[in-house]
């Protein structure tokens, strides 16, 4: 459990934390490597665009509280986040 200012991404300020997550295209929203559930808190963050939703559809694991990491953006609720076991990458980008 970590607190972060609103407006980071869940992606940076998890890894701001020591908590690794793959991210193999750097963050720009071109692949699903960050996919992450928000179990709970998913409607105080900012609504995810037409490009993430289309991605999403090809990620592993998909459900409801589906979020690419490096787009979803920290509002002001509690998160618990959850990191699917695993991702459409086959090899581990180790950032």
């Amino acid at each position: 459990m970590f607190e972060v200012d609103p407006g980071i991404s869940i992606c940076d300020a998890a890894q701001q934390h020591g908590i690794e997550i793959e991210h193999a295209c750097e963050k720009s929203c071109a692949c699903t490597t960050c996919h992450v559930y928000v179990r709970e808190g998913f409607d105080s963050l900012h609504e995810s665009t037409e490009e993430e939703d289309d991605l999403l559809d090809k990620a592993w694991g998909l459900d409801p509280d589906s979020r690419l990491s490096c787009q979803a953006i920290v509002g002001d609720e509690d998160l618990v986040i959850e990191i699917p076991k695993y991702t459409i990458n086959m090899v581990s980008e180790n950032h």
